[in-house]
């Protein structure tokens, strides 16, 4: 008596002569979702691309004008016939960069709580608190460091000029030793006007960081306690290294956003163009304050300057956040930037 061996597959194998089903791809709304993004995406670019080029057109009769001295000349006297941008470049990052001097320490420690030590239920108020922090309108920062901020701060302008004035960076031409120290000389400075602005940017290089903190692989998190390092052990072989993109690029964003600042800037400093690297001392420009306070009153020709300074602006601004998002999107633990 024979059995016959039956194939349990035979039933389900496919037929060869029959066609597969092509497989449908995405759902319906995953492609509308898709279409709609990438419609936005396309449109920013497009707007972009629109205000750069309306910018470099009105800069035309500058560039033809004044030449390559728009931008070694500091003087602003469209009455002479003198304009340059030079000294308002110099005021530009100088601003920025002790915005970013003050801003950079207080994100990096903040980060490295909210992500590596807070709470749970503390760690979403702090985010939160973050997220409002960014919300508050520039001119609101203006005030308080006008009102408030700056009768404190030149005090500490002060200090700095008596103990570290022999370093130029900290030097202020006046006295600090006299029995009645210059009080003006000190107000209404770069420094002053950094500050306010760190606390504008501190939120968003604070927000960067967080995320790509809590991206760090749990695997090494969990390697490196077991292996018997410590909290901060951790922190500082496994997260900091992991995260040393997300800080570059984060810190590369709050100096984008600082270098265009305008209303607190506008608020606080007073104008004044002369190239030097003391922000301790009164006076100085930016290319966005020069803007705002010179475009009510600009004739033809001085717009057009306004329109050629606004468009170096616009080029160093978008060099900056482009090269701190690739640094951000290719950021990975152990990997070389």
């Amino acid at each position: 008596m024979t059995s016959t061996m039956v194939d349990p597959f035979h039933d389900i194998a496919p037929d060869p002569e029959v066609a597969r089903e092509i497989d449908p791809g995405l759902p319906r709304e995953d492609k509308v979702f898709h279409l709609v993004a990438r419609a936005i995406g396309i449109a920013v670019l497009a707007i972009m691309g629109a205000i750069g080029l309306f910018l470099g057109a009105q800069s035309i009769p500058t560039f033809a004008r004044y030449g390559l001295g728009f931008f070694t000349e500091n003087q602003w006297q469209p009455e002479n016939d003198t304009l340059g941008i030079s000294a308002v470049l110099v005021g530009t990052f100088t601003v920025a960069l002790v915005a970013l001097a003050i801003a950079f320490p207080l994100a990096l420690t903040t980060a490295i709580y909210i992500s590596e030590y807070a709470k749970p239920r503390a760690k979403s108020m702090l985010i939160s608190l973050i997220d409002l922090m960014a919300a508050v309108p520039s001119i609101i920062w203006g005030l308080w460091g006008f009102f408030l901020l700056q009768p404190k701060a030149l005090h500490f302008s002060h200090w700095l000029h008596t103990h570290l004035g022999w370093v130029p960076f900290f030097h202020v031409d006046t006295d600090p030793e006299a029995a009645s120290w210059a009080q003006s000389r000190y107000t209404a400075s770069a420094f002053i006007a950094g500050i306010a602005v760190s606390m504008m940017v501190l939120p968003m290089a604070a927000a960067v960081m967080i995320h790509v903190f809590g991206q760090a692989p749990i695997g090494e998190r969990e390697a490196a306690l077991g292996l018997g390092s410590t909290k901060w052990g951790m922190v500082r072989t496994v997260v900091l290294p992991f995260g040393r993109g997300g800080i570059i690029g984060g810190s590369m964003l709050s100096l984008g956003r600082a270098l265009g600042e305008t209303i607190a800037v506008v608020l606080i400093i007073s104008p004044a163009f002369d190239i030097k690297f003391r922000p301790l001392e009164v006076g100085t420009s930016t290319v966005s304050a020069l803007i705002a306070g010179r475009f009510g009153e600009a004739t033809s020709a001085q717009l057009s300057a306004l329109l050629c300074a606004g468009f170096v602006l616009f080029i160093i601004t978008l060099i900056i956040n482009t090269l701190a998002a690739m640094i951000v999107s290719r950021s990975r633990s152990g990997a070389q930037e």
